[in-house]
């Protein structure tokens, strides 16, 4: 054997006998980094598990729109995409501004919380114990729940009301009423603290939008040339059933995010 192919065996027994000396040091680094990282992990999919469901149910305005759209006479069409439209940028908009503390903030058993803007309140910890999600992910998870309750509305009062009186009401329902109801249960209200349950916004979301739609149809009466003297019934056919239809399908799709 060469001068040099002996350097070069000895080098190559170094090699391994450092590696072999620490790799139980590699394999507590490891663990210690699985460790960290763990919590961090559910972190991040309890956040992303609140995004898919928000994804989920925002999908359902283009369902009600669609089912509203092919329902409604052809002259109505547009009328009813602008309110599907604009009800989902007014809820956004009044539960930003005062919905969601007054759902949330210091209920404390009460019947309302604190009347301010919504803001970012992720804690330096809420990653570390493993069960926290980003506050923003949770926002946008109520805040199509809200609009959910104004689309009822919406479908209700289809050809029974005009663009800007249903508007207006939209910014009461969105920014008031649904955000003090669903603080009842919700956001650890009076109802919470009786044992009252809500499954999957059974009453929050859907009771709330169909008494709502109730109230106004009974305040608005039925659609113009429905009815005729003598107790005769207009038939008033939608424009499209096979719209009308892709709108079921995307609800009931929609639906697997509550």
């Amino acid at each position: 054997m060469t001068k040099t192919g002996r350097y070069t065996r000895l080098a190559g027994m170094a090699g391994l006998a450092v590696l072999a000396m620490s790799a139980p040091a590699f394999a507590q680094e490891a663990e210690e980094a699985f460790t960290l990282t763990a919590p961090e992990t559910a972190y991040i999919f309890n956040t992303l598990l609140f995004l898919i469901g928000g994804f989920l149910v925002m999908w359902m305005a283009a369902g009600f729109a669609m089912l509203e759209a092919g329902l409604v006479r052809s002259k109505n069409v547009a009328m009813q995409c602008t309110k599907n439209i604009s009800l989902f940028a007014i809820a956004t908009i009044m539960y930003y501004l005062v919905g969601y503390n007054l759902m949330y903030s210091g209920v404390d058993g009460g019947y309302f919380g604190s009347i301010s803007l919504w803001g970012v309140d992720d804690s330096a910890g809420a990653a570390a114990d493993g069960t926290g999600y980003a506050s923003a992910s949770d926002w946008f998870f109520q805040v199509v729940f809200v609009a959910t309750a104004a689309s009822i509305v919406s479908g209700t009062l289809a050809e029974r009301i005009k663009l800007w009186p249903f508007l207006l009401f939209t910014v009461v329902l969105t920014g008031i009423i649904y955000p003090i109801q669903g603080a009842w249960q919700w956001g650890g209200g009076w109802l919470s603290e009786m044992g009252f349950s809500d499954f999957a916004g059974s009453t929050i979301v859907h009771s709330t939008g169909g008494w709502a739609a109730l109230m106004g149809a009974l305040i608005l009466g039925p659609r113009i040339g429905k009815y005729v003297k003598g107790g005769g019934v207009n038939a008033l056919p939608g424009s499209s059933m096979p719209l009308a239809t892709l709108g079921t399908f995307i609800l009931w799709l929609g639906w697997f995010g509550f």
